[in-house]
């Protein structure tokens, strides 16, 4: 059963490597949910997960998860030890602390940029962050770590990026970059189009016109009257008829 659990984990850490740029050490956020679980079974946080995920992690939280566990008494104290062990992270709830789940998931927002884990035992929470594509998600299930696998929103994401219809926003920014190394960005806005040059006279309308040429065997009609004419004076001859001197030949 490890073993298999561990080759999930090697693929789901694949997964998000090669799709959102994940990269060690991996930046873990921990609520006060998951601290409490993991001090009920017993779970060294800090020496199994970089075993679990293959790589350095640095496990971190924020005031507002750190202010409700000191709301919530004595019932939370241990979790709230554990939590303050951990790199406490800048929040923007300085001045209003809100609730830890609300908190945490102001820190993945705009396509979890920080590329941060989210480890919570809270079920509504957990459906909240499956919403957000690129955000692992991590719980406490029969006294192990799991890694859940990727969300339908991140599959959905990774498929629009293999058919080339998104491209991530570091992408684009290297793609300038190699275009203005090549020489091949744009410059002074669009391209300017080509002015087309006024063209000189159509060459075939300064040809010569070619003379007709009289179709052969076609005689002019001039002397086809002669021919006629001859014809007759002969017939008029051979019939003892007179011909006419102005007709003879």
């Amino acid at each position: 059963m490890k073993l298999t659990r561990q080759k999930h984990a090697k693929k789901n850490m694949g997964f998000y490597k090669n799709n959102f740029s994940f990269r060690e050490p991996f930046q873990v956020l921990l609520d006060g949910t998951f601290c409490q679980a993991a001090l009920r079974n017993k779970i060294q946080i800090r020496e199994q997960l970089p075993g679990y995920l293959g790589g350095a992690v640095q496990l971190c939280t924020t005031r507002c998860v750190l202010k409700e566990l000191q709301s919530l008494g004595k019932a939370l104290y241990g979790a709230k030890l554990i939590a303050q062990s951990f790199q406490v992270r800048n929040c923007s709830h300085h001045k209003d602390p809100v609730s830890g789940s609300g908190c945490l998931l102001s820190m993945i927002e705009e396509g979890n940029p920080h590329h941060f884990f989210i480890a919570t035992q809270d079920q509504d929470f957990a459906n909240k962050v499956k919403k957000k594509a690129g955000v692992p998600l991590l719980f406490i299930i029969q006294n192990t770590m799991v890694l859940d696998k990727p969300s339908t929103k991140s599959l959905a994401v990774v498929q629009k990026l293999q058919t080339n219809q998104l491209v991530p926003e570091h992408q684009k920014q290297s793609i300038v970059q190699l275009k203005e190394q090549e020489g091949l960005a744009k410059q002074g806005g669009e391209k300017r189009r080509k002015r087309k040059r006024a063209g000189g006279p159509n060459p075939l309308s300064c040809l010569k016109k070619k003379k007709k040429k009289t179709q052969e065997g076609q005689e002019p009609s001039s002397e086809k009257k002669k021919r006629r004419k001859r014809k007759r004076n002969r017939v008029k001859a051979e019939a003892g008829q007179p011909v006419p001197k102005n007709e003879e030949e």
